[in-house]
């Protein structure tokens, strides 16, 4: 069923978990990841980037979605990623999507603030929530964002931000980075504990894919209660098309529905992982 990411992730505050946002590359991975939440019984946010929306076209995604998710059994929300381009938020705004992320960690604070007002006020006027970046997370995800760090913050300016802006979901900078990890991260789960007691909002953590079982439990009881996976799809997308491709060559067979059955599976055992390290297994319907 079609869910409100807000709501999703209020309830996994509430009750000590965080649900899995994964980021999607095609029809192939929308459906293999919405099975491993099914599977799990699990909530699933399904995650798009700018980069796939202007590749596949928002009409095209937002109909997938809708076939894929309607008559599921665990909730199933469609979140915009990262979006510094406010032309792109009010497309998938107008097609209903459940959330955007308006990533305004590009902008100056007095502007990132006045936008990010604008941009809730378009998304709530659809009923659609936005999650807010106004300090950058290290890293390039599909060709938004920057290896340095631009715009840093304290915590209470982020919480009176949100709080006048009237964001629903807050992507505070918590030491983790988009991509892989060339080095073990400093993390900074203290962060997220300032911010919970500042604030009710719901808190995100970007750049979850390397990060360990135990990682991710700090943070959640710390409040965190939504986790972005993206990188973890990418290699386990890849690197099973490139082991079926392997055998194909050395058996000179090629047969594309055996390779997509073997990327899905891949897909699908991957983020498994993440569900249960997440704790949102069973709680479709908490």
């Amino acid at each position: 069923m079609i869910s409100s990411t807000v709501t999703m992730t209020r309830a996994a505050r509430e009750h000590g978990y965080a649900v899995p946002a994964v980021n999607i590359l095609d029809d192939l991975s929308l459906r293999a990841v919405i099975a491993a939440a099914v599977a799990a019984s699990s909530p699933m946010i399904i995650q798009i980037s700018v980069k796939t929306v202007r590749s596949i076209g928002t009409d095209l995604i937002t109909t997938m979605f809708r076939h894929a998710a309607a008559d599921v059994p665990v909730p199933v929300a469609l979140h915009l990623d990262h979006c510094p381009d406010r032309a792109v938020i009010s497309d998938v705004v107008r097609a209903g999507w459940s959330s955007v992320l308006f990533d305004a960690s590009d902008r100056d604070l007095a502007t990132a603030e006045r936008e990010t007002a604008e941009v809730v006020a378009e998304a709530h006027a659809a009923g659609v929530d936005v999650e807010s970046e106004i300090e950058n997370i290290i890293g390039v995800e599909d060709g938004v964002g920057s290896d340095v760090s631009l715009h840093s913050y304290d915590v209470a300016t982020l919480a009176e931000v949100a709080q006048r802006t009237g964001v629903d979901l807050i992507a505070p900078q918590l030491g983790t980075a988009h991509g892989e990890y060339k080095a073990q991260p400093v993390l900074l789960p203290e962060r997220v504990r300032e911010l919970a007691a500042l604030t009710d909002r719901s808190i995100v953590l970007h750049g979850g894919t390397g990060l360990s079982a135990d990682d991710f439990a700090t943070f959640i009881a710390a409040g965190v209660s939504k986790i972005n996976i993206s990188t973890g799809v990418k290699v386990a997308y890849m690197r099973s098309a490139e082991k079926h491709l392997a055998e194909a060559r050395a058996r000179d067979k090629w047969d594309p529905p055996s390779m997509f059955r073997d990327i899905s599976a891949a897909v699908q055992a991957a983020i498994a992982v993440h569900i249960e390290e997440f704790g949102a297994a069973g709680k479709a319907s908490a």
